[in-house]
């Protein structure tokens, strides 16, 4: 059995919101390609974020799943989470290859974009 290292991003400073430490999480992760692991939907998953935004007034990340609950993926595609529905984020070491479909240009980026990797 192999053992992921993981990679934990902490703000030093109190009263930081839990989806600011979100965004830190996610902004950071997009930078460097990295997955980030958290628990979604009562569950767990690895996600390949993509870009990182905001849509009337709320942060969401375009990430692709790579694994949810300790399985594999079976279909590649690019989804929508909203980040306060994201628990407990931290990154992986776990580098990943921009997803095909993803394209930085899309009309739904015409607002505020925080991170993104270049499509």
């Amino acid at each position: 059995m192999q053992i992921r290292k993981t990679l934990t991003l902490r703000h030093s400073g109190g009263g930081n919101a839990p989806e600011d430490e979100g965004e830190s999480v996610f902004a950071h992760a997009i930078t460097h390609q990295l997955c980030v692991r958290a628990s979604y939907n009562r569950g767990l998953v690895i996600l390949a974020p993509h870009i990182l935004y905001t849509r009337h007034g709320d942060r969401f990340a375009d990430a692709v799943v790579i694994e949810r609950n300790g399985a594999r993926s079976t279909e590649t595609k690019l989804g929508t989470f909203k980040l306060s529905g994201l628990r407990g984020a931290v990154i992986t070491s776990e580098p990943f290859n921009p997803f095909d479909g993803y394209d930085a240009g899309d009309d739904r980026y015409t607002k505020t974009i925080i991170a993104r990797i270049d499509s």
